[in-house]
């Protein structure tokens, strides 16, 4: 049965690719961004492929926005939820500026859960919800320089557990996705900050640093994550709640 899926950061990368594969499976998309131009144009593309898409502006920093969401969307049955809104900065502790520090853990940890407070009663009240959280391998291991994103990518893992045990009298999971590096934008902008700050070339970023601990040696693929999304929320994982689903090539085998 198709269902409403709510994406944030969903006019690029990661979202739009997730967001693309749940429409082709049926699925009614909101594209949920803080650049409108963005999300319309995304919009634009999904309904090329005769996919119901809308989009919608939001900057998910704003808990007052957020709050009020459910009237602000009027007939709109949110089943699905999908906190991918992501940010980066690279930079030692002493040189990270704390209100960057403060905006990444607001994006990547304060808005999935306020989302989360703000559509759960609709599905408490249906009996039916899905909550994935887009973590990270950062999620269970730590990187030098980037320790806002590793604080947040963390936290949302005991955030997950929690509202699974929160939730477990109704047909509603939440679970987070930690995928190894994929090659996104966002990734691609650390490349150059990350050969900076390490002192070595971009090739070595990439070789060294991104890959290394991979034993597939290969980037994630958007697909992989889209598919995993789409089990998630299907009947077959009605009973995998509170769980950190890691796609990482082996990273965390060591």
């Amino acid at each position: 049965m198709a269902k409403t899926v709510f994406i944030t950061g969903g006019a690029s990368g990661i979202g739009f690719g997730i967001a693309e594969f749940l429409g082709q499976q049926g699925h009614r998309i909101l594209i949920v961004d803080i650049n409108e131009q963005a999300a319309i144009e995304a919009c634009e593309t999904l309904a090329a492929q005769n996919i119901s898409c809308r989009p919608v502006v939001l900057d998910v920093t704003d808990t007052v926005a957020i709050a009020t969401l459910t009237e602000t969307l009027h007939d709109e049955t949110i089943d699905i939820l999908i906190n991918n809104a992501g940010i980066q900065h690279v930079a030692k502790i002493e040189d990270f500026p704390p209100e960057k520090w403060q905006l990444l853990i607001n994006i990547m940890l304060v808005a999935p859960a306020m989302l989360t407070q703000a559509f759960l009663p609709g599905m408490r009240e249906r009996n039916f919800g899905r909550i994935i959280n887009v973590g990270s391998i950062h999620s269970v291991v730590a990187s030098p320089y980037k320790s806002a994103y590793v604080a947040a990518k963390h936290g949302l893992l005991g955030f997950a557990k929690t509202i699974a045990l929160e939730t477990g009298e109704h047909d509603i999971t939440i679970n987070t996705l930690c995928p190894a590096y994929v090659k996104t934008p966002l990734v691609e902008a650390q490349i150059a900050k990350q050969a900076i700050e390490n002192g070595i070339s971009e090739e070595d970023v990439v070789n060294k640093i991104m890959l290394e601990p991979m034993p597939k040696k290969a980037f994630i693929e958007i697909s992989e994550l889209a598919q995993t999304a789409h089990f998630l929320i299907s009947s077959g994982a009605k009973n995998i709640t509170g769980q950190t689903l890691i796609l990482d090539g082996g990273w965390t085998a060591r």
